[in-house]
């Protein structure tokens, strides 16, 4: 490969709009393992949250994906290949790249426990409020009262 060609490849694969209309690859290989990536996207995407059992399956996922993604990266920059294998590992970039922007905008991954938190906030406010609204302060309440 031509290294205007190398380059064409590299400004294809971190262009803006690149995932645009990309399919998410079926398969793709990682470490050896053959992975379902689509089924797997669509599996975790078409619930509304990500339960707790599956939450470090998907960052496991991700980290995975990025790792495969920055070696077929090396090898376009780096590596010593056609201009059809570059073709082919740029793609398999973009269709990485759809896939971890679908795993990304995953919703919250826990709504039981946002909820908590939120409740608790929600308590301490009105408490603030209560005590603003009936003259204590946290400095007067803090020195035994009025």
């Amino acid at each position: 490969m031509q290294e205007y060609e190398r380059k064409q490849l590299l400004e294809r694969v971190e262009r803006e709009g690149a995932t645009v209309g990309a399919d998410i690859p079926e398969t793709i290989t990682i470490q050896g393992e053959e992975i379902d990536l689509r089924t797997f996207v669509f599996e975790i995407k078409r619930r509304e949250t990500v339960p707790a059992g599956e939450r470090d399956r998907v960052e496991q996922a991700k980290r995975n994906l990025r790792r495969e993604r920055l070696e077929r990266l090396e090898r376009i920059e780096e590596g010593d290949i056609s201009r059809e294998v570059g073709d082919d590992l740029a793609q398999s970039i973009i269709g990485i790249d759809r896939a971890l922007n679908a795993l990304e905008s995953l919703g919250p991954t826990d709504l039981e426990r946002e909820q908590q938190v939120q409740k608790a906030q929600d308590r301490k406010r009105w408490m603030s409020f209560l005590k603003k609204a009936l003259g204590q302060d946290d400095d007067a309440s803090s020195r035994g009262g009025r």
